[in-house]
């Protein structure tokens, strides 16, 4: 058996895919499947330690994306791409005829598209999953003949084929789907037993926006708050710098933690920790629900088909989330808002419940499960 995993070079793209390997890793360990190799394919790595943790083989192929606005630079960039497309289609093609994968999982975004298409070509099954509440556009194109859907907003189901489409949720690996216990958590970053901690997520290249308003914010927020801030590797001296001139003379300062990215681990502790959390609303917002923890999605403004915005409302409307524009994102807005979910006890509880409700665990089991048992059934 083999199964090929393709998907975007960013985490949104990268960090489902390795929860579905892991459940597939489990299958194949549980019911002794003999001579299984999983691959991933895509124009970059994103993380070779943990694609060989799990198992993966990588192969390289190269992808040109699309760019929907106009100017003069995405127009030379568009054309150059359109060769690297080109060349991606016939570099995965005699990959794949090469593999010759019993299934593939598709993840979507641009990178995916060769593999995909020569999937298609190859008459290979499909399977592909979509994170956000509008499809991308590869994810759109390849919902008309994959053999399996799989959803995490039940509102993008009507893009797909009724009978094919499932709303399993988002998979979300087993080492951030469990967070520590709030005194391990606590302990394990020094902070203090008696305050709410502010969990701040830019994403993994963190977010200049989020950063700014936090950094405009903090005088205000050490008085009754803790703050742990992932930052962004490129971002992080910067940060660090200016939190430094900004709490140089506060008595509070030790209660301010910057860090460029939170590994596994780090995350695992930081989501124990966390009172409220503040990010971006890409699939990072299903990693909160599994936590039950209250949120403040910044959604980006100009994102394809604005998934982003429609993410973040979808998950507002079952009310385990506050949405601040970023328009409307000023410290004292993001403070305040801080201010009135924590200290509404009785709103901040329910916000806690919905946020677990609208997690589905068992997301990454279903999609394996299926792909699976595809590529069991090709095989034969």
């Amino acid at each position: 058996m083999k199964i090929v995993f393709t998907g975007g070079g960013t985490g949104g793209h990268f960090y489902p895919i390795i929860a579905v390997a892991e459940r597939v890793n489990q299958i194949i360990d549980h019911e002794n499947i003999l001579g299984a190799k999983l691959y991933y394919i895509s124009d970059s790595p994103y993380d070779k330690e943990m694609l060989f943790e799990n198992g993966l083989l990588y192969e390289e192929i190269t992808a040109g994306k699309m760019r929907t606005y106009f100017s003069l630079k995405s127009f030379f960039e568009n054309f150059s791409d359109i060769f690297k497309m080109f060349f991606g289609v016939i570099n995965a093609f005699f990959k794949m005829f090469s593999i010759y994968p019993d299934a593939v999982f598709g993840k979507g975004g641009y990178a995916s598209f060769p593999t995909i298409f020569a999937a298609r070509i190859l008459r290979i099954p499909v399977v592909i999953h979509e994170s956000d509440s509008t499809p991308g556009r590869v994810n759109k194109w390849a919902g008309h003949f994959a053999k399996k859907v799989a959803v995490s907003f039940i509102e993008v189901s009507d893009y797909f084929p009724k009978k094919r489409v499932a709303w399993t949720g988002q998979p979300i690996r087993t080492e951030i789907e469990n967070p520590a216990g709030r005194n391990e958590a606590l302990k394990y970053f020094k902070l203090e037993g008696d305050l709410p901690v502010i969990l701040v997520l830019g994403g993994s290249q963190g977010a200049e926006l989020i950063n700014n308003t936090i950094l405009d914010a903090l005088p205000r927020l050490v008085n009754n708050y803790q703050i742990i801030h992932q930052t962004g590797v490129k971002n992080f001296v910067m940060v660090v710098d200016r939190a430094e001139v900004v709490l140089s003379d506060n008595k509070y300062k030790l209660r301010y933690l910057s860090m460029p990215f939170l590994n596994p681990l780090a995350m695992k502790m930081a989501a124990g920790a966390a009172s409220i959390v503040i990010s971006r609303a890409g699939s990072m917002l299903f990693e909160i629900a599994s936590w039950g923890v209250p949120a403040i999605l910044i959604p980006i403004t100009n994102t394809n088909m604005d998934h982003q915005k429609k993410n973040a409302f979808n998950y507002a409307r079952v009310g385990a989330c506050s949405v601040v524009e970023e328009m409307n994102m000023t410290a004292n807005i993001l403070s305040s808002e801080i201010e009135r979910i924590i200290e509404d006890k009785a709103g901040y509880e329910q916000m806690a419940k919905n946020a677990k409700a609208f997690h589905k665990p068992d997301a990454a089991t279903k999609i394996a499960r299926a792909l699976v048992d595809i590529a069991l059934s090709h095989e034969k």
